[in-house]
């Protein structure tokens, strides 16, 4: 095998070892075993599990952040649209690299040059914090609020994501469909009076209850 491969090969090999045990859980000499090769191939390509894991770590974190950035940053699409394309970028990326996310989804920060997922989420929660504030300032709602609105979609997107990938009963459409659905009428609906209904101050408006 030429040693492109051979290096394509590692690193395929330890992204499954990586997902399924995690960096602690796994060691050299099982990374070799799955590859059948010995322990000093590793190290001539990598240096280590170390070198191994922060190319596998980079290679997701890229992937998946140009995927999102991608998407939200679609020329002349609406706001709803723009929440489609989000949620479904994330849900694509789930469905397609499960051991990937699994990897993402842990702390990943100390082996990755590029980031981490907590970096993708940050740089997705700034650009929908953008987003939201001129559209609060139109519709006269509080723009000081469009951060924690921009914290509250992008995490309720990215939990989805997580609990899905280990609860697959819904496809793909039907949970884009839900999370656009609840974040989209939710928003769509925001008013400037709202109250919570144990502020002494104001009455509960039982219409609104659930």
């Amino acid at each position: 095998m030429a040693g492109a491969q051979r290096r394509d090969q590692l690193i395929g090999v330890a992204r499954s070892a990586f997902a399924e045990k995690g960096f602690d859980g796994t060691s050299v000499e099982d990374i070799a075993a799955r590859a059948e090769v010995s322990k000093p191939v590793v190290y001539e390509h990598f240096g280590g599990k170390e070198g191994l894991y922060e190319v596998v770590v980079d290679r997701e974190v890229q992937a998946l952040h140009t995927a999102i950035r991608d998407a939200i940053t679609t020329p002349d699409a609406g706001s709803r649209r723009l929440l489609e394309l989000g949620a479904l970028a994330l849900l694509d990326y789930v469905e397609s690299c499960p051991e990937g996310f699994r990897i993402l989804v842990r702390d990943t920060t100390e082996y990755s040059r590029n980031g981490s997922y907590g970096s993708i989420l940050a740089d997705v929660i700034i650009r929908v914090e953008g987003l939201l504030g001129s559209v609060f300032g139109h519709r006269g709602l509080d723009p000081k609020a469009a951060p924690l609105y921009a914290q509250a979609l992008t995490g309720m997107v990215s939990m989805t994501g997580q609990w899905w990938l280990d609860n697959p009963q819904l496809t793909k459409a039907e949970v884009a469909t839900h999370l656009v659905n609840l974040a989209w009428n939710g928003m769509h609906n925001l008013r400037r009076d709202f109250h919570l209904s144990e502020d002494p101050g104001h009455l509960a408006d039982p219409e609104r209850d659930l």
